[in-house]
């Protein structure tokens, strides 16, 4: 048990540790000053302000990682995250902005809107790859491009706010019912002083229960079973009773319907309507980033999405620092590439332990008694 979490730490510091080395040889090419480049991060980047842009980041990066590590769980890529959140954003702003219901009816309407929209995207490759073999890296990358074409032509034509004196094209304004409130004065009541011109947005809880609703459903309940055992041997699993094809699909449903709650933070915060401001692009492909960090654990994806929101955070004061911000994304990619190898470094070396001590085991096993032979009495 011991060796097993040192090997299990072994790989992320090892990570870490390379992507540091790297970054600093990489500014020192550039002539610039590695320690001026980490004093700023470590010292900059904990003040208050930063850390509160850095909470309000995770939060969509780690629903994204959860969406991405559903599919993994089932050894399915869904790279469509991209699609199925920007969709399910657009919809549900209008569907949100076209209703008027009590507050927590209001939110809750607003995220089963996104959820099902999410769900229905991404059902499509799921229904591909189950019926007809299609790659669902194929056709889901492909339904990015068709959301964003497809979201950009109903926002367009049917879904955008009558033209005003603003030039920003976006969808009606969702009434304060369906918005998510700010932590800030209930973190005040714990004694945690919020400076006044950042919010904590309240969206991070909604993360914290995706986050609780992928562990229960994943580790402990029969269809998460199901799912793995279908991910690790398709072939035992469809033998043992489990449709594979179904499977497939419930996995893609899953995954989208997650996906579609990935855009709802400022929707459903400050902005209070879909833009292509409120909505940030990108946060889908990081998903598959963080859930790669985060080993598909939802801890892992935790501490994946709060680094990597951490890295985008310091950009700030780097900047203000007149030092390189894009070291950042830098770490970000050598960080992400440095998992990958460490945590397959980890796996061949703990192969070889085990294989070791199987060895000894058998050596140091003592021999089996020799068989007796009954004497027989000569005819």
């Amino acid at each position: 048990m011991r060796r097993r979490l040192i090997l299990q730490f072994a790989a992320p510091v090892l990570a870490i540790t390379v992507a540091i080395l790297v970054s600093s040889l990489l500014l020192l090419a550039t002539h610039n000053s590695p320690a001026d480049v980490f004093s700023v991060i470590l010292t900059k980047g904990i003040s208050k302000v930063y850390l509160v842009d850095t909470v309000n980041r995770a939060a969509p990066y780690y629903i994204s990682g959860v969406a991405v590590a559903i599919g993994f769980k089932m050894n399915l890529f869904n790279i469509g995250t991209e699609g199925q959140y920007k969709l399910g954003a657009l919809i549900a702003a209008w569907a949100g902005a076209a209703v008027s219901l009590p507050a927590p009816l209001h939110i809750g309407f607003i995220m089963l809107v996104a959820m099902l929209t999410g769900a229905a995207w991404a059902s499509i490759p799921g229904v591909l790859k189950a019926t007809r073999g299609v790659s669902e890296v194929i056709s889901s990358i492909m339904l990015n491009g068709i959301a964003l074409g497809l979201g950009a032509f109903l926002l367009g034509r049917w879904l955008r706010m009558p033209p005003t004196s603003g030039f920003t094209v976006g969808t009606r304004i969702i009434d304060q019912s369906g918005r998510l409130p700010t932590l800030n004065n209930a973190l005040g009541t714990f004694g945690l002083d919020i400076p006044s011109a950042t919010r904590v947005q309240s969206y991070i809880l909604v993360a914290a229960l995706v986050g609780i609703v992928y562990y229960v459903t994943i580790w402990r309940t029969r269809f998460g079973y199901d799912l793995r055992a279908t991910g690790s041997n398709p072939e035992a699993a469809e033998a043992s009773g489990v449709g594979a094809k179904r499977m497939i699909i419930s996995a893609m449903l899953f995954s989208g319907a997650i996906a579609g709650l990935v855009g709802l933070n400022n929707v459903m915060g400050q902005a209070g309507r879909y833009t292509d401001v409120s909505v940030v692009n990108g946060i889908g492909f990081t998903g598959i980033a963080i859930a790669l960090l985060g080993r598909n654990h939802p801890v892992g994806i935790a501490f994946g999405a709060m680094l990597w929101a951490f890295m985008d955070a310091v950009q700030a004061p780097l900047s203000n620092a007149n030092l390189p911000q894009q070291i950042t994304s830098i770490l970000q990619g050598v960080t992400v590439l440095s998992v990958v190898i460490a945590y397959e470094v980890v796996r061949r070396v703990g192969t070889r332990q085990e294989a070791a001590g199987l060895r000894r085991d058998a050596a140091g096993a003592a021999p089996p008694p020799p068989a007796s032979v009954a004497e027989v009495a000569p005819a």
